[in-house]
């Protein structure tokens, strides 16, 4: 039996998630949660949706067995892998995804110029085709797959030289295109939104999909019943699936950065 006071699951092929995480604590402090990173079989931008969707319906089950009271999948490439199938097999249990932001930034500014950086395999999903195809008319978007900005993030390089220099080359080819907002399609990217924001310029708005996601677990579990209705704040616990305390420090770590 599910109890009010069991935890949130949160699961990422990494540490991306992290910055979900953060949002999801902002607007439920009271509530408990777990955060999986499957970072021993990451990255899953890289891999083939079969793949990614096996590996997810090992996690969910995992986490269940650990007593979650509802799984937020906080990685895009996850989301449109595995999401349908996860929510088809588990009926009675609350899953949510995320979505690239690609509705904020149409609503943002009309007919603008929209660039979406995501992995290789979010932006080949026909839910990220579907996505796109229901804001073409409003705003022009361009898709930017970014290999390997994923695993600097799980190295820890969220700022520097190494990431400025990878940034500059990886935009190279669009500098002639004058973009009013960015789409972060990966929670990985969001914890080098400030390392976008300098290679782009400050009139470029930047938009993730992290605080859509958290209004949209606490709407889900109030709909439900099941909101902590505990007082004190809750507690984060942090697993990754390597058992790698370095990654579980890093996690600590960009959790408290993305809280200042």
């Amino acid at each position: 039996m599910i109890k009010h006071n069991s935890p949130i699951a949160v699961i990422d092929s990494g540490v991306g998630g992290i910055s979900v995480l953060n949002e999801l604590i902002k607007i439920m402090p009271n509530e408990n949660f777990l955060y999986f990173g499957d970072n021993k079989n990451a990255p899953y931008g890289t891999k083939t949706a079969e793949q990614v969707r096996k590996l997810m319906f090992c996690n969910v089950e995992y986490l269940i067995k650990k007593d979650a009271k509802a799984i937020v999948i906080a990685c895009n490439t996850a989301t449109g892998a595995a999401a349908k199938e996860l929510r088809n097999a588990y009926k009675d249990f609350p899953i949510i995804g995320i979505e690239p932001a690609i509705k904020q930034s149409a609503k943002y500014k009309e007919h603008s110029n929209v660039l979406v950086m995501a992995t290789p395999l979010t932006l080949h999903q026909e839910k990220f085709f579907d996505l796109m195809d229901r804001f073409s008319d409003e705003v022009n978007i361009v898709t930017l797959p970014c290999p390997g900005l994923m695993e600097l993030v799980e190295e820890g390089k969220t700022e520097g030289r190494e990431l400025d220099e990878f940034l500059k080359k990886l935009f190279e080819p669009y500098n002639k295109i004058k973009f009013d907002s960015v789409v972060l399609g990966c929670t990985h990217y969001t914890h080098v939104k400030s390392a976008v924001q300098k290679a782009l310029g400050n009139d470029v708005m930047i938009f993730d999909g992290g605080e859509g996601t958290a209004r949209e677990t606490k709407r889900r579990l109030a709909e439900l019943d099941l909101l902590n209705d505990d007082p004190v704040k809750g507690w984060v616990r942090i697993e990754c699936s390597s058992q790698d305390k370095d990654i579980t420090e890093l996690a600590l770590k960009l959790l408290k950065n993305s809280a200042s």
